[in-house]
């Protein structure tokens, strides 16, 4: 097993994507790249901290690639989008990878060409940061689409949407 690390906007809604994951066997949410131990949810989203939410995804790479884990990360929020993603802003909602070790970096890179190239006229603004130290969310934020998530107006309008996206580019990925 091995972890990847990828922020692309709320971790509540990247976290629902990647649990359906076929080779996926864990998915964390937190905070990466700021200021400060220990962040709490809301100094994150202040603003004031630098973190990103973000998401720890421990994989079975035997079963699904890096590759493919960020093939998904991109086609699943928007990466033209600096510091957002739909109604959220701010830094702590940006998108960026967060690499392990130099082989991740140099997929990572790879996976932002292959998307540029894949879509001419538009441009991803995915950083690749690190190395930096991960604080996972508090526990309620763990989870949360499975739980308060299907009540939650917010969560409701964003994750189907992105849930259809993976259906639709990534059936053969997903568990059966």
């Amino acid at each position: 097993m091995t972890q990847a690390i990828l922020a692309g906007g709320c971790f509540w809604c990247t976290e629902a994507v990647f649990r359906g994951l076929d080779g996926v066997s864990a998915v964390e949410s937190g905070y990466i790249g700021g200021r400060g131990p220990n962040p709490t949810y809301k100094e994150v989203c202040s603003g004031q901290t630098g973190h990103a939410e973000a998401i720890a995804v421990t994989f079975d790479p035997a079963v699904i690639s890096f590759a493919d884990l960020l093939d998904v990360h991109f086609a699943t929020h928007d990466p033209t989008q600096l510091n957002r993603q739909g109604g959220d802003v701010g830094t702590q909602y940006r998108t960026a990878l967060f690499p392990l070790d130099d082989a991740q970096r140099a997929e990572g890179e790879a996976a932002i060409a292959r998307w540029n190239e894949a879509h001419p006229g538009q441009k991803a603004v995915t950083t690749i940061e690190g190395p930096a130290t991960w604080y996972p969310a508090e526990d309620y934020h763990q989870e949360y689409w499975q739980g308060e998530g299907q009540r939650n107006p917010y969560c409701l309008a964003v994750i189907p949407p992105k849930l259809a996206k993976l259906q639709k580019g990534f059936a053969e990925k997903l568990r059966g």
